[in-house]
């Protein structure tokens, strides 16, 4: 592993990015914009209290799997991958470069999200705002990570898009947005314990408690990490240089 390669990768990927301003809008708009939506949908502050942190949550975790997974296959089928790889760069190299550079789009994705609704959208949060946007900028790594991961397992990008309901759905119906988690039949409360996107979502709901953040945010936010870290290894040992 060398930094040196890991960041020249992460500064291909945004130059990259740049250029690409469907994918830059997806990442970073349509979170926003849903928000905008709900708010107007639901036409109830206190309401839109209760349904925009967990949304804050669940969008960039989604959206930034979906552009990872396309993006990655991308470049394996166009042979840029093969190319890369005939190089001195190690695979870990590669998605530790795109981990980063899909994390500061992540980052720009969160922050204007949360600006827009604790302002625009008038947003209380309770306690500090900190921990909800550390647990925004964790579940959109997360996303990415398991979006390289995934990108392995598809050979086009109808492929990658269709492994996102099989992927992400699952965590977001078993996490405890709809039904609380130990109200499930234990079938489904001990799956729902191996998923992180329940984590996630607990944390995000210690983040916004009046108390603050305290032991088992901090338990939630090292399992989401580790998780995601997991994936990145796991993407690593299964990264092949082309779709066959």
């Amino acid at each position: 592993m060398s930094l040196v390669i890991t960041l020249a990768t992460a500064r291909r990927i945004l130059t990259q990015l740049r250029h690409d301003r469907r994918t830059v809008a997806l990442m970073v708009l349509v979170p926003t914009l849903v928000m905008i939506l709900l708010y107007y949908v639901i036409d109830d502050e206190r309401a839109f209290g209760r349904f925009a942190p967990v949304l804050l949550c669940v969008f960039p975790f989604l959206v930034m799997f979906l552009v990872t997974s396309i993006a990655t296959l991308r470049e394996r089928t166009s042979g840029t991958l093969e190319r890369l790889m005939a190089m001195p760069l190690g695979r870990l190299d590669l998605l530790l470069g795109y981990g980063l550079a899909f994390g500061l789009a992540a980052c720009v994705q969160v922050a204007l999200a949360l600006a827009v609704s604790l302002t625009w959208l008038g947003l209380d949060i309770p306690g500090p705002l900190w921990p909800l946007v550390l647990v925004a900028l964790l579940d959109a790594l997360l996303g990415t990570a398991l979006g390289l991961l995934c990108s392995a397992f598809a050979r086009t990008e109808f492929q990658a898009v269709q492994l996102m309901p099989v992927v992400m759905i699952p965590q977001v119906l078993l996490g405890g947005i709809l039904v609380p988690r130990g109200r499930m039949t234990p079938v489904l409360e001990w799956i729902s314990d191996i998923l992180p996107m329940s984590y996630a979502i607990e944390a995000m709901a210690h983040a916004c408690a009046d108390t603050g953040p305290g032991g088992e945010f901090w338990r939630d936010m090292a399992l989401v990490a580790g998780s995601a870290v997991l994936a990145l290894l796991l993407g690593a040992v299964t990264l092949r240089r082309r779709t066959p």
